[in-house]
């Protein structure tokens, strides 16, 4: 009878191991190769999404700036109006391109400020016809386009700052025959240097941006063949 009971004696306790030796394999298996709890990841994501998009958010600039930029092309000019900073400068601007359009569409447009041609050609001479009174002062930087419209507000301008592409300076044309005809500056982009895409031209004077448009520039010789209507179209996309 002893020997019985310490045979099924034997048999418990080497039952309680194999299922102690079990449960210890099963816990290493089941060990996820990151241990961050999934709690902390999807905060952790959401922390980078949101230094992402907060310079998205026009509504808290400290400066009051507010995001007007649509995001598609409208040919309007945006006026950033903060007390710094005089917009009344630039009444309106009317620009011209050499590579495609004409004066009966997208080349014949008044200086305006909710219709000014906006789409343009690397390699295209752009040229600019300022409504204004200041005869020099307002500087045109061209930088790769930027959602969050709002860093131009405080931004400090210069040929090292990111997506720079290039600047034009306007300046009353006294010495053109007939200076109300003559362009006030131009400039082009070299497709060497530079890629088709979106892009904004920043209007500033005294060194602080008064206004922007957002603009596209097309691959050389891309938009010659479209008639006057489909240029008006692509400037409302």
């Amino acid at each position: 009878m002893k020997k019985k009971n310490r045979f099924f004696s034997m048999l418990i306790t080497a039952g309680m191991i194999f299922t102690l030796a079990a449960c210890g394999k099963g816990g290493d298996d089941a060990k996820p190769a990151d241990s961050t709890p999934a709690a902390q990841q999807s905060s952790t994501q959401g922390n980078a999404g949101s230094q992402d998009a907060g310079s998205n958010d026009a509504n808290s600039n400290d400066a009051g700036y507010k995001l007007t930029v649509p995001a598609k092309l409208t040919g309007k000019l945006n006026l950033i109006e903060l007390d710094d900073r005089d917009t009344s400068v630039l009444r309106g601007v009317k620009t011209m391109g050499n590579s495609f359009g004409s004066q009966e569409d997208i080349n014949g447009k008044d200086p305006s400020l909710t219709d000014v041609r906006c789409i343009f050609g690397l390699n295209e001479w752009v040229e600019f016809y300022p409504d204004t009174d200041k005869e020099f002062g307002i500087r045109v930087w061209i930088l790769k386009h930027r959602d969050d419209q709002e860093y131009y507000a405080t931004c400090k301008f210069s040929d090292l700052m990111p997506g720079f592409a290039s600047y034009c300076d306007l300046h009353y044309p006294e010495d053109a025959e007939d200076p109300m005809d003559w362009y006030w500056g131009s400039f082009y982009l070299n497709p060497e240097d530079c890629e088709a895409g979106y892009y904004d031209f920043v209007f500033t004077y005294d060194g602080k941006a008064i206004a922007t448009l957002v603009t596209r520039f097309y691959n050389d010789g891309e938009l010659n063949s479209k008639s006057g209507e489909e240029l008006e179209a692509l400037m409302h996309e």
